[in-house]
Order: C-alpha cells, then sequence, then structure tokens
C-alpha cells in the first residue's frame, strides 16, 4: 500500500486520496451584500405584495379614495401592511429552513439555499414586525397599529401552528385578507358597514377555500400533497365550504346594495344596485375555475382570465357611479 501511494505521488488525508500539492477546497462564501438584499427581498415574496391593495377598499367603497387624506395616507398604510407580511415570510422560511432543504421545491428558497443566513432572515423579520406597527402609532390612528400587531400575531400562530389545525387555517387565512380591507378604513376613520365586512369576509373564505380544493384536486391527480393539512380535508368538503362561502358573499353583497352602503342615491340610475349584477355574474365566473379545480392563484385566474377582467370592470364602472353620484 505504501508503495502505491508512493508511486502515484499520492497521500491519505482521512479517507479520502487527495493528490500531493493540490489545493485544498475552498469554504462555501458568503452572499455578498447585493445578493444578500436581493434574497431579502425575495423572501418576502413580492408577487404577494398586490393581495395588500386590498386596504384602499373601505376607502373606495366610501367614495374616498381620491381625497387628500387617503392619497396621503393610504400609500403609507399598503406600505406598512406590506412589510408586515414580508416580516412574516422571513420569520416562517427561517423556521422552516430544514424542512424546506428536503423539498425538491422549497430547497430553492434563499433562506434554505443558504442565499439569507436564518439569523438574519429571523433578525430582518423581527425588525419589520416590530417597526411597520410602531411607525403606525407615530403616523396613524392607534387602532391602526393594533391592527398591524394583530396581523402579525395571528400570522406568526398561523406558521407556528394554526397551518396544522383543520377549518383554522382557512379562517386565519381569509381573516387576513379581511384586516387588509379593514386596516385601510381604520386609518382613515371610516366607519365600516356590517354588510362590507360581511361581504368581504365571505369573498375572502370564498377564494381561500376555492385555492385549498383546487390544491387537493391537482394533489389527487398526482399522487403528492403540497400541503400536508390537504390530507385531512376531503374534496368533497372542501366544494362546500366554497359554496358556502359564494352564496355569503353573494347575499351579503346583495344586502349591502340594497341599503346603500351607507351613501346616499343621488344618481340618474341606481349604479349600486345594477353593480349586484357585475357582481354575481363575477363570482359565477369564477365558481367556474374553483369547480374544475384550476382556482390555484386568484390574481393569476381574473388578470389571464379575459370575460372575468372584463365583468370585474364593469363591476368597477358601476359601483364607481354609485359612489360618485352620477
Amino acid at each position: 500500500m505504501a508503495e502505491r501511494v508512493a508511486a502515484t505521488g499520492a497521500r491519505l488525508v482521512g479517507p479520502r486520496v487527495r493528490p500531493a500539492g493540490a489545493p485544498r477546497p475552498a469554504p462555501p462564501r458568503r452572499p455578498g451584500p447585493g445578493a444578500l438584499l436581493a434574497g431579502l427581498v425575495r423572501t418576502a415574496r413580492p408577487r404577494q405584495w398586490v393581495k395588500n391593495v386590498l386596504v384602499v377598499a373601505a376607502p373606495a367603497a366610501a367614495g374616498q379614495l381620491f381625497t387628500g387624506a387617503a392619497l396621503a395616507r393610504l400609500p403609507l398604510v399598503l406600505v406598512l401592511f406590506t412589510a408586515c407580511s414580508a416580516a412574516v415570510y422571513l420569520v416562517n422560511d427561517a423556521r422552516d429552513a430544514e424542512a424546506d432543504r428536503a423539498h425538491p421545491l422549497k430547497r430553492r428558497r434563499p433562506v434554505a439555499a443558504g442565499q439569507v443566513p436564518v439569523p438574519v432572515a429571523y433578525a430582518v423579520g423581527g425588525a419589520l414586525a416590530v417597526l411597520a406597527p410602531l411607525t403606525a402609532v407615530l403616523l396613524c390612528p392607534p387602532l391602526t397599529a393594533g391592527v398591524l400587531a394583530a396581523y402579525v400575531v395571528m400570522q406568526l400562530a398561523y406558521c407556528l401552528r394554526l397551518k396544522q389545525v383543520l377549518v383554522v387555517d382557512l379562517a386565519v387565512v381569509a381573516a387576513g385578507f379581511l384586516m387588509r380591507a379593514m386596516t385601510g378604513g381604520i386609518a382613515m376613520d371610516i366607519p365600516l358597514s356590517r354588510w362590507f365586512l360581511i361581504t368581504t369576509g365571505f369573498g375572502a373564505l370564498f377564494m381561500v377555500s376555492a385555492k385549498r380544493y383546487s390544491e387537493a384536486v391537482e394533489m389527487a391527480g398526482k399522487g403528492g400533497a403540497t400541503r400536508a393539512l390537504l390530507t385531512q380535508y376531503t374534496t368533497g368538503y372542501l366544494r362546500f365550504v366554497w359554496q358556502l362561502a359564494a352564496g355569503g358573499a353573494v347575499l351579503g353583497y346583495c344586502l349591502w346594495a340594497l341599503e346603500g352602503g351607507g351613501v346616499p342615491q343621488t344618481g340618474l340610475l341606481p349604479w349600486r344596485q345594477l353593480s349586484m349584477v357585475a357582481f354575481i355574474l363575477g363570482v359565477l365566473r369564477y365558481a367556474v375555475f374553483a369547480d374544475r379545480g384550476t382556482a390555484g392563484e386568484p390574481e393569476d385566474v381574473v388578470l389571464r382570465d379575459r370575460p372575468l377582467a372584463l365583468v370585474a370592470a364593469v363591476w368597477a364602472v358601476l359601483y364607481g357611479l354609485a359612489v360618485t353620484g352620477w
């Protein structure tokens, strides 16, 4: 053995043989500032930020979207809610880094891939979770900070435990959308109609349960689950939930429109009541994709289906005419 090693010019290094004079392997490089920043942004899920536009829902419904106060405060509220949601994603990915490394797709996430160190993700996420409500205390009505803090606590509880609890996981995700819609009205001191809250809550539950149903259908077709909890749901139950939520959203909106939504009717035509037709058609059109099991991402469904986008535009015009008093 010694002669063989001497003849080949190699030496034993532990259990492996390394040629004499060969350079030692370089240690893994730490990500530079640019790569680290890019990884943090990716971990914050920029594609999901569009959901935070819901903060304009209450001011828009009250006809106060383009007032000076709204133009000054709503961008700030949008940024603060985006910071809160980014904080949740950062903490979630830091906590799940080990499990994500064993997943064929999630291992590409910046934290799991090592582009963002776990302590950095925790630190940035924690800082955003604290700074966003504190900023709201200084620049917005106090209740705004309370809603932001409650959102962060609820979503962190979801990441740690609640996403593993049947039905509660659906309610928490839907409540996140509802809190987005509430925050804009609270920041603007706009009274929130009970019908607005009912419609928004059931509408959010409709989209969330339709997404879960689509994931369950896809799981049944491919034989693998993207969410562990999906194995405990049946497609029949999820279908029941999104159908119930769709009916609740339609009923809530119709009652809201017939009541007047808090805005007196001064236009030439009953635009608010006419908007019920567009709203119902939009729900029915979206239900087509839910029934097919292809309603995975709500924003993709709305943007890619031209008839649905057209119905949404018609609804926006009719409601806009109602709140402006045409």
